[in-house]
């Protein structure tokens, strides 16, 4: 399974706002978004997974759903996105189809080490610095706090940066080790800076430069 190395998570503040700025996404060249909707009924995220699924398929854009792995497998989505209070990844992988991947939020070492050891795909480990897009935001970790949990992890799994990323820190994240970013509020701000991601982490679908899963 490869998985790019820019994330959009969406952002809107009515699902079908959500929606729509992940057909922006798409269209502006996102490889892989996650749909990251807080507060809404299992039947609502259902539709609203589906309305997602359909877009990002037109545009052969990975979908990820947070936190919901029911919905995820019910869409057919291509993973599932789990946060430290979701259920965790082994009891997850049961439920999903062999083929759909698995990422899990980690702010710590051990948070990083507990996932590596559950098999997720990826680990989304932040926040780099304070952002607004999350309630109850733990310490955040900048360069130096990134440089040492990966020199001490020293993993293959994917490590993707996460957290008020804009895309004048991407070359600085890169030169920690990092394998990715996941953007939210400066690619929603100006879905054209996906362009400028992208290049900046070598991640165009042309250079075929995704990182590659077991």
């Amino acid at each position: 399974m490869i998985i790019p190395k820019l994330h959009y998570i969406s952002q809107g503040i009515s699902p079908n706002e959500h929606l729509e700025n992940i057909q922006k996404a798409c269209s502006s060249g996102a490889e892989l978004v996650q749909l990251r909707l807080k507060n809404v009924s299992e039947k609502k995220y259902l539709k609203i997974a589906t309305a997602a699924r359909e877009i990002t398929s037109h545009f052969q854009t990975r979908l990820i759903i947070n936190d919901d792995y029911k919905t995820a497998k019910a869409v057919k989505a291509d993973g599932v996105h789990l946060g430290k209070t979701d259920a965790s990844p082994t009891i997850v992988r049961k439920h999903l189809y062999t083929w759909q991947i698995i990422g899990g939020t980690a702010n710590t070492l051990q948070d990083c080490e507990v996932l590596i050891g559950e098999e997720v795909d990826y680990i989304s480990l932040g926040p780099f610095r304070f952002t607004t897009t999350k309630e109850n935001l733990p310490k955040f970790l900048g360069l130096d706090g990134y440089t040492a949990i990966l020199e001490a992890l020293n993993t293959e799994t994917p490590i993707i940066a996460v957290g008020g990323i804009i895309t004048n820190d991407v070359a600085d994240i890169l030169e920690t080790g990092i394998s990715g970013i996941a953007v939210s509020g400066e690619i929603t701000r100006n879905f054209d800076s996906i362009r400028t991601f992208n290049l900046l982490l070598n991640a165009s679908a042309t250079e075929e430069q995704l990182y590659t899963f077991k």
